[in-house]
């Protein structure tokens, strides 16, 4: 790296741009740090107060029903806002976004924590979804900027290892907080990590801004679309014409956005760069594997308790080895994915994630449930295969200026893939009797999902003797 490089402060642009060898250490370190903790931050959050639901309840003298709009709104704000914080990312700077997103994360952890009333929480919770949005869209942006293309792949993995051990630890933490303090320290805890976070984040590359204005009614468009998709899908299982009034008019909302974007040049639902084959693949790819991975999620603890007659205890640690081998797979992934073509990565990744589920559907299990743990360990390690390639794909195959975009539609495809899952065994649910009959069904039809996602993959790799087509601006890494 030349030395005037070096020289320059955190604050001042590159004049190329951000350097293309990344950040000389140790300041590459620091400004990693900064990101992984912001993401297990925002993570965290998200797992720790499923725990809390029922002391929130008690506290504040509701049904707990009501309560589980606590995690609703913030899910809601975290879908909602992704594409267009994304797009005011490349507004106005990664970074700058992304500090302001720590900002109102920590600031409304506080307003959290000092809720008197369910409402105040609930609109706590939407406005810390709306910073957590900001931190998951422009974070692993940001790390296209912190490190060399050589080694994103391995940093990639390792954010992903920060992020499996975040959800796994969650519940755990959570309930060791409740053991010794009152639930607004569950939110509370948020924020001396947050100004830590915001502290570190002076090392993170100052990209420079496009100055694009987003557009108002693009903005509503996209924030009408995925409302209406999200309790739409909710609801259609069990109010047929609410639900389906609902999903009409997220059909409605899209239509009308996609009419009023297509011919732009930097759209906020990123056509551009779904007009890019190895990237568009890619995201079909994370919807698929996400909505089947939902899905087992939802239908391993019924499959666990109702149909093998396991106690709640019991049944969550036999879900532990997931995450874990999860967190184990990512690094190793995404240290491969320097080296090797991600299309196969992703298929091998896929193909083990059905081939667990599958096994865990269909196995004779009767009155031994213990090898379903080798099923989860299988599950676990080629999820953690398929996303760390999956996700570098997507960064690499569109340009270092539309990282913001291609971070938001990462999130995005994720969280679309995580509702339709839901989605599906509502409708298992709804329509199947009996303990056993939809948690099993549901695992068949996660493993059929996350293997067309590993196939999926493979259409990226190009054919014997031919190099694939490079459609972004810069090359990204070979394979894919």
């Amino acid at each position: 790296m030349p030395r005037s490089a070096i020289a320059r402060t955190p604050d001042t642009p590159h004049p190329d741009g951000p350097n293309p060898d990344g950040l000389p250490m140790p300041r590459r370190a620091v400004a990693a740090a900064s990101v992984i903790a912001a993401i297990v931050l925002v993570v965290l959050d998200g797992a720790i107060a499923n725990i809390a639901l029922p002391t929130v309840a008690g506290t504040l003298g509701v049904p707990p029903a009501d309560t589980v709009w606590i995690i609703t709104a913030y899910q809601l704000a975290l879908v909602i806002a992704l594409l267009p914080i994304g797009a005011l990312g490349e507004s106005l700077g990664h970074r700058r976004v992304f500090t302001g997103g720590v900002l109102l994360f920590s600031a409304a952890s506080a307003g959290c924590a000092l809720a008197p009333t369910l409402p105040w929480l609930i609109a706590a919770r939407f406005v810390q979804g709306l910073g957590g949005a900001a931190v998951m869209a422009l974070g692993v942006a940001l790390l296209r900027f912190v490190y060399p293309q050589r080694l994103l792949g391995a940093a990639i993995g390792w954010n992903a290892l920060a992020i499996a051990l975040a959800s796994a630890a969650g519940p755990t933490i959570g309930a060791g907080i409740l053991a010794v303090a009152p639930w607004p320290f569950l939110f509370a805890v948020n924020i001396p990590v947050g100004l830590v976070v915001l502290v570190t984040a002076r090392a993170l590359p100052a990209v420079a801004g496009t100055r694009r204005r987003l557009d108002p009614a693009s903005v509503a468009l996209n924030a009408g679309f995925f409302a209406a998709l999200v309790m739409g899908a909710e609801t259609v299982a069990a109010q047929p014409l609410r639900g389906g009034a609902l999903l009409l008019a997220a059909a409605l909302c899209l239509a009308g956005l996609v009419r009023r974007e297509k011919k732009r040049e930097a759209p906020l639902v990123p056509l551009d760069l779904l007009r890019v084959r190895s990237f568009r693949l890619s995201v079909v790819a994370s919807v698929l594997c996400f909505t089947g991975q939902m899905a087992a999620a939802v239908a391993l603890p019924f499959h666990l308790q109702h149909g093998l007659g396991q106690d709640i205890v019991t049944a969550g640690l036999f879900l532990v080895p997931w995450p874990l081998a999860t967190a184990v797979a990512a690094p190793i992934a995404g240290r491969l994915s320097d080296r090797v073509g991600t299309g196969w990565l992703c298929a091998v990744g896929g193909l083990l994630l059905a081939a667990g589920l599958a096994l865990a559907a269909v196995w004779p299990l009767g009155d031994d449930p213990r090898p379903l743990l080798a099923f989860m360990v299988m599950c676990g390690f080629g999820f953690g295969l398929f996303q760390t390639p999956n996700n570098r794909n997507m960064l690499l195959t569109v340009p270092k200026a539309r990282s913001g975009a291609a971070g938001g539609m990462q999130g995005t495809a994720r969280l679309v893939g995580q509702t339709a899952g839901a989605v599906l065994m509502t409708v298992l649910f709804s329509l199947l009797s009996g303990p056993e009959a939809a948690p099993r069904l549901g695992l068949g039809l996660a493993a059929a999902l996350t293997l067309a996602g590993g196939l999926t993959s493979l259409l990226r790799v190009p054919a014997r003797g031919a190099t694939e087509a490079v459609d972004a601006v810069e090359a990204p890494a070979s394979g894919r």
